[in-house]
């Protein structure tokens, strides 16, 4: 695949304009914060917590998206053009998923930045051995994204996800905003409570950029090594890393 060129995306690299230290609130405060929202915003429409979250924390609030689809960093741009979108460019993604972030980056009001892990996958291959997603993905997964994200959310009080309550069991209590103790920060899900047929009507009518290997019988998206096609019957993310006893690669534990 030819290299992508950053600038002309609009990619930035983690530690391109970092933050204001005075803007940072405190972890009691976002705690507070993150409590009295989860509260009163349950039931509220999606654009209203994603109007709160940009409203209340401003520059240090931003998107994370895998680029299956485009929906949440299309619903918070239009409260918050301009927003910060994250994506962890892990060296593992298909191909299509890389074209929906460009996209993205091309044609909506957001600034992309997409962040790398610390090594190649050649570099890990050499320190850890080759494959590792195949031996131990948790350790592949906590290298190639975990890590990344903890790095990029340091510029942050606040961030968005696409996590929705139908998606699994272990997702099926998601809030619509709540405190992760784990990093000090609040964890927005504007679309907690949507479904599929609400996913797909914003895409929809807002023509919103998916990934076309949805069409190929793909219910969930992550790196190429450890994503499959789903069955007729089974939960959208049957199909990620269905060799092992895992769900989740570690970014919404």
């Amino acid at each position: 695949m030819a290299a992508v060129n950053a600038v002309g995306l609009g990619l930035v690299s983690l530690g391109g304009a970092p933050r204001p230290a005075a803007d940072r609130r405190s972890a009691d405060e976002l705690r507070g914060l993150a409590e009295a929202a989860g509260r009163d915003l349950e039931g509220a429409p999606a654009l209203e917590i994603a109007r709160w979250a940009s409203e209340t924390f401003g520059s240090r609030f931003c998107v994370t998206s895998s680029m299956a689809d485009a929906v949440v960093a299309h619903l918070v741009s239009r409260v918050a053009p301009g927003v910060d979108v994250v994506f962890l460019d892990t060296g593992l993604h298909f191909p299509e998923t890389l074209r929906v972030r460009d996209t993205v980056a091309r044609t909506m009001p957001v600034n992309v930045r997409s962040i790398r892990p610390r090594m190649t996958v050649g570099q890990q291959d050499g320190e850890y051995g080759p494959r590792l997603f195949n031996r131990a993905p948790d350790e592949c997964c906590f290298l190639r994204k975990v890590e990344p994200l903890e790095r990029a959310l340091g510029d942050y009080d606040s961030w968005a996800t696409g996590l929705r309550r139908d998606e699994s069991p272990t997702r099926a209590n998601t809030p619509v905003v709540a405190f992760d103790p784990k990093r000090g920060k609040v964890k927005v899900n504007p679309i907690a409570a949507w479904n599929q047929n609400d996913v797909d009507s914003y895409i929809s009518r807002w023509n919103v950029p998916v990934n076309e290997l949805f069409k190929q019988g793909y219910g969930s998206i992550g790196c190429w090594p450890c994503t499959r096609r789903t069955k007729a019957g089974e939960d959208p993310r049957a199909g990620r890393w269905a060799m092992f006893d895992k769900t989740e690669c570690g970014l919404h534990v």
